[in-house]
């Protein structure tokens, strides 16, 4: 019996501990946040630099997501680039059926990664393409 007490204990104490830790870092995290505001925008957390998952996705994206990195990966999609600079609202039938058919052809671990290539190459999408994009992310996430 008294083993089972001093069991007991133990799982008690360290459960306290555990907890005490989990506050200390949700107010660090906080702060952080708050420190980061720079007037117009956040700043992203340093998280991404000591490679801690944002604990948003199934996989971490948080690199992939990143619109700024060094070189830009094609999806054989190499003819949107004559898209660079036209507005979302400006695409006839036959240009949006173009984005749909790279959109359709894409495994779901591929999303995220043209998203972010589209933005490096300055491509805005047309908006039903996003619309579908964003159905197509809610679906896989599970998101209703």
């Amino acid at each position: 019996m008294t083993g089972a007490l001093y069991i007991l204990l133990s799982l008690v104490v360290v459960g306290a501990v555990l907890y005490l830790f989990e506050l200390r870092s949700r107010r660090e995290r906080a702060s952080r946040k708050s420190e980061s505001y720079d007037g117009e925008g956040y700043v992203p957390d340093s998280d991404a630099e000591d490679g801690g998952c944002c604990g948003q996705h199934l996989v971490c994206e948080k690199e992939l997501l990143s619109p700024f990195g060094e070189e830009v990966i094609y999806y054989d999609d190499e003819e949107l680039d004559r898209f660079v600079g036209r507005e979302a609202d400006e695409y006839d039938a036959g240009e949006v059926e173009e984005f749909r058919d790279v959109l359709m052809t894409l495994r779901g671990d591929d999303l995220a990664g043209w998203v972010r290539s589209i933005t490096q190459r300055r491509i805005e999408l047309p908006v039903e393409i996003r619309e579908e994009l964003l159905m197509m992310v809610r679906e896989r996430r599970g998101i209703k």
